[in-house]
């Protein structure tokens, strides 16, 4: 709401201003009918003002005793150099711990609450930063509010007041939590609607002042988090970073179940081994073919494939890639396996030939062993007991649950209609409360002057990059064509699920979203590095050998592809322009 945020610079009069019509009110009912401001240029926030800590860090838990439905448990100083990133150290800042709405569940009859910690620097920006973490969280991470591949800076190392929480339950329980109608609720988004004014009254009371500008990011589930953020509390926060957005989460791991009894049926055993399905030498070869067919789509033939969706058009997987005539040996794909593959791209499917979630696109991070964890070890270590018991009304038996059998013999068609189902118990579907209501409808965001910024890894193997495509041009959609003045898609070709890959995946882009927000400064492209030998972030081991260690590219919005200028380094980006 405006009361936490520092005076912006006067938007443009609105009619309702004069007609004395509450701003809330003509927003929300804007919002209803699908309208806005569109012809407008949104206002200009304005920047966050530095403050310092008042006090010392062991007195803030007596001081923060009066927040709502609230328990510190702890407040401690935290030294400079105490924690890095790229090798540099974090400035001084003073940790509190804590959690929120502790109750005993009618249900399952276990405890439950909103862990939480917070990071506040004794030198702060002015800026709140709430870190969402990623799968079942269950954890409270280390608030760094860190994005991207290996980072070497972080919103804590920049100022930020940092949050991160374990979305209400505890990791000891894995998906047995979602047998907790409201601990559903809080993981797919009450928690974000509890946390944000606690945290906002918390760094009121550190500093004296609220936070004049508030952000929001994460990447996989933290980016879904983004996502329902930015529907459910457009007025709570001023930018939004989010990256592999699983915005379709419950859909997601269904296909990947789908994905999963396609393996099964060419894996060549009985037992779950789905990887002799697909194996590595073979994942390379598709790759490869893909290579040959997309590389140079972009005007550069270096190993990336910038041109996505001309690669799409160029590639098709069964005339491509080689069929065995013989046995497999790693240089093709038997009949069986492209005709049981070849869905999975294609998107999965129910029976009658619905759509379940979304295609997969062809790229050159195939043969990397982030796909291979995501295609043929996540299914059943993690997608079962997520539909199992968080997605799909009712759960499943906790007592006789084998997530083996429930990944390889479950009937999509009922998968499908189970995380769209209610009952007595859990008025919300999975569905319903893990995704964003009218999730392209963002006029709320756009009006206030907030801003959006999305990455996916092209080659991410459980959240569809595509899938985000159809979400931005959704958005572009909804709002005449000019989404781009408030909310911008920046694909990461070769990236796997949120890092890693033959990729440039090491990128500062919460710098980005801040200068958008509080300068006006549109990000046209972000600078991204590849994580070779010596990468002060962590070397990422699937850089190709014939890459320079530094290797980098600029990272373009959608539908923008970075193309080679003519001459140049293929290692510099600015042998390339977003065109």
């Amino acid at each position: 709401m405006r009361k936490f945020a520092s005076p912006a610079a006067a938007p443009a009069a609105r009619p309702w201003a004069k007609a004395g019509v509450p701003l809330a009110l003509a927003v929300a009912t804007l919002a209803a009918c699908g309208g806005g401001d569109d012809d407008d240029t949104p206002p200009q926030l304005a920047a966050a003002q530095p403050a310092n800590l008042s006090g010392d860090c062991a007195a803030l838990a007596t001081r923060l005793s009066g927040l709502a439905h609230t328990a510190i448990t702890s407040a401690e100083a935290v030294a400079a150099g105490t924690l890095t990133v790229g090798g540099k150290a974090v400035p001084a800042h003073c940790l509190v711990k804590g959690k929120m709405h502790e109750r005993v569940s009618p249900v399952d009859g276990k405890t439950y609450a909103i862990g939480f910690e917070m990071r506040l620097p004794l030198a702060w920006n002015g800026r709140f930063f709430h870190q969402a973490n990623g799968g079942l969280d269950g954890s409270v991470l280390t608030a760094t509010g860190a994005t991207g591949g290996g980072p070497v800076t972080h919103a804590l190392a920049q100022g930020f007041a940092v949050l991160s929480s374990d979305a209400g339950h505890p990791g000891s329980m894995g998906p047995f939590f979602g047998l907790d109608p409201q601990a559903r609720l809080d993981y797919g988004y009450q928690a974000v609607g509890k946390l944000t004014p606690m945290a906002k009254s918390l760094i009121q009371t550190a500093y004296g002042k609220a936070p004049d500008r508030s952000y929001f990011g994460g990447c996989s589930n933290g980016g879904r988090h983004t996502l329902v953020a930015a529907a459910r509390y457009p007025d709570q926060y001023d930018g939004y970073l989010a990256g592999a957005p699983g915005y379709n989460l419950p859909k997601a791991a269904v296909a990947n179940i789908f994905g999963a009894q396609q393996y099964m049926k060419v894996s060549g055993t009985t037992s779950a081994d789905l990887s002799a399905a697909f194996t590595t030498a073979e994942r390379k070869m598709v790759s490869a073919q893909v290579l040959a067919k997309c590389d140079a789509l972009d005007g550069a033939t270096d190993g990336l494939i910038q041109d996505v969706a001309a690669c799409q058009k160029a590639f098709n997987f069964e005339r491509d890639v080689p069929t065995c005539s013989g046995e497999r040996d790693g240089t093709c794909l038997s009949a069986e396996q492209k005709t049981a593959i070849g869905p999975i791209f294609s998107g999965a499917v129910t029976s009658t030939g619905a759509a379940v979630y979304s295609s997969f696109p062809f790229d050159a991070g195939l043969g990397v062993g982030n796909t291979a964890t995501w295609e043929f070890t996540a299914p059943i270590q993690r997608d079962s007991g997520a539909v199992g018991f968080v997605f799909k009304t009712p759960p499943a038996d906790a007592a006789t649950f084998d997530g083996t059998a429930f990944t390889l013999n479950s009937s999509i068609d009922t998968l499908v209609t189970q995380i769209h189902a209610t009952n007595a118990t859990y008025t919300e579907s999975g569905m319903g409360f893990m995704t964003p209501p009218n999730p392209t409808q963002l006029q709320a965001v756009r009006n206030r002057g907030a801003k959006i910024m999305v990455y996916h890894g092209v080659s991410d193997a459980i959240f569809s990059y595509q899938d985000t495509v159809t979400w931005y041009e959704g958005v572009q959609a909804r709002h005449g064509g000019r989404a781009d003045d408030f909310a911008r898609l920046y694909p990461v070709p070769g990236m796997g699920h949120c890092s890693g890959g033959n990729a440039t995946d090491q990128f500062d882009m919460l710098s980005a979203l801040v200068a958008w927000v509080e300068q006006g400064h549109a990000p046209d492209q972000v600078i991204a590095q590849a994580r070779g030998t010596g990468n002060a972030g962590g070397v990422n081991a699937d850089v190709p050998a014939d890459w320079a260690a530094d290797r980098s590219r600029p990272l373009c919005p959608h539908p923008k592809v970075a193309r080679y200028n003519g001459s140049g380094s293929l290692d510099l980006a600015t042998s390339f322009s977003c065109r």
